[in-house]
């Protein structure tokens, strides 16, 4: 029997049973929209959570900081370390942040980029006009901050002596000091293109503060990201050095006492896990958002399939409703098959014939039940962006529920599947029918 032919012929008659047909399937509906829906829902969270996760706009990102270890322990040799306190063997020990750290991280496979990023060991505030402001400032040994990939606003992201780049929200935060209670807050200035002025604060050894003013031009704005980038303002790497000398009375010597932070920059997010791995398995703090991010997605990939096991057992409920409808259906056309037989059709023809019934009717409930779940999905996240949004200032940012693309795909085939193979048993009893005794069957 050619595919076309069988196709048409279960169809046929599937549509002398409309009644039962639709009663039937609609248990492979509700069992599919529920699976559909469900699965939506745990995606939708998913996106939500990695949407808005702080600083995840970076996922190339890796931050190191200096590590820690026990003095007298079995450390790497090649390890700077500096005990605490200057105690014996078995005191806890930093190990520092080097020139020589930055070249082997630089070494390891899939590595782009290695930055130190140095802060100031004492006070800074930012001073335009009357206005005030305290971002936080770092140093970063690059000529352009564009290597970092952050979203630029205006301006440029190249770093010269005597300027500087700012984030979105430093350019939101200007406050005047003298501002009296009730009085409204000032006007926020435009400040790229402008200089201003910054105020280093160091103290002397009797207490006594030191003030020292330098004049930044502001070059470049980030735009907002809601990552660490809206509150920092980079500046030259050469600046800092001389400002970090002046507040230190002495010598920079990061060979001696190390960097604050090292910004490394993987090639691709899929190896940044293993970098930071490796970062850390030399005795260093490696930290990035993408394991933040993994992390969270296994959690949700077993929240959906938690959710999908549940909507299944609907669908198991629902094979067995297939099953009894075939079941009835082989006793009321015993005759049939016997006449089917009679005039040549095989064992496997009657085979197929049942099996595609079966099949059919879960293919119709699976285009029911996803149209059901899609149209479920969308109907959570009109609801939802209506009062989450008008109960929070900040909105949503995210649907409630997504249907990813294969998932149609998928509860339609596993629908007609279950259907399949709920049928299978009746179907094997149609087949193996004596013709003689399905002909005198009443």
């Amino acid at each position: 029997m050619r595919f076309f032919d069988l196709v048409k012929l279960v169809f046929d008659n599937l549509s002398r049973r409309k009644g039962r047909v639709a009663l039937t399937a609609i248990g492979v509906v509700i069992g599919t929209a529920s699976v559909v829906l469900l699965i939506s829902l745990a995606s939708g969270l998913q996106r939500s959570a990695t949407e808005n996760l702080w600083g995840i706009s970076d996922l190339k990102r890796i931050d190191v900081y200096p590590g820690w270890i026990e003095s007298g322990g079995s450390g790497n040799a090649k390890m700077d370390v500096v005990t605490v306190g200057g105690g014996s063997s078995g005191q806890p020990g930093m190990v520092l942040l080097t020139p020589k750290t930055v070249e082997e991280i630089r070494a390891i496979p899939g590595v782009e980029l290695v930055t130190p990023s140095q802060g100031l060991s004492g006070m800074t505030v930012l001073r335009y006009g009357k206005l005030e402001n305290y971002p936080w400032l770092q140093g970063v040994d690059v000529e352009d901050v564009g290597v970092f990939e952050y979203p630029l606003e205006a301006g440029t992201s190249k770093l010269e002596r005597g300027t500087a780049v700012i984030g979105g929200w430093v350019a939101k935060q200007w406050f005047d000091p003298k501002q009296r209670p009730g009085q409204d807050p000032p006007e926020q200035p435009d400040v790229l293109g402008q200089q201003i002025k910054l105020i280093l604060t160091k103290w002397t050894q009797d207490g006594t503060p030191s003030n020292k003013t330098v004049n930044l031009k502001i070059v470049g704005l980030f735009a907002e990201a809601r990552g660490q980038q809206d509150n920092v303002m980079y500046v030259n790497w050469d600046d800092l050095i001389a400002w970090e000398e002046w507040m230190r009375g002495t010598r920079v010597n990061f060979n001696r006492d190390g960097y604050n932070q090292l910004i490394v920059r993987a090639e691709s997010p899929d190896v940044v896990v293993d970098i930071a791995d490796q970062i850390n398995e030399m005795g260093y703090q490696a930290s990035t958002p993408q394991s933040y991010v993994e992390g969270i997605n296994s959690f949700f990939v077993t929240l959906q399939i938690v959710f999908g096991a549940i909507g299944a057992l609907s669908l198991l409920v629902a094979a067995i409703g297939i099953a009894n409808t075939m079941a009835m259906a082989i006793l009321e056309r015993t005759r049939e098959i016997g006449l089917m037989k009679a005039i040549g059709a095989t064992n496997k023809d009657v085979l197929s014939i049942f099996l595609g019934e079966a099949a059919g009717i879960g293919l119709i409930g699976g285009v029911g039940g996803v149209i059901l779940g899609w149209g479920g999905s969308l109907i959570i996240n009109d609801v939802a962006s209506t009062f989450l949004n008008q109960s929070s200032p900040y909105g949503m940012g995210s649907v409630a529920a997504y249907t990813p693309p294969w998932l149609p795909l998928f509860a339609l085939a596993f629908a007609t599947l279950i259907g399949l193979l709920s049928g299978l048993y009746p179907s094997l009893r149609a087949a193996t029918l004596v013709p003689v005794n399905a002909l005198k069957y009443e």
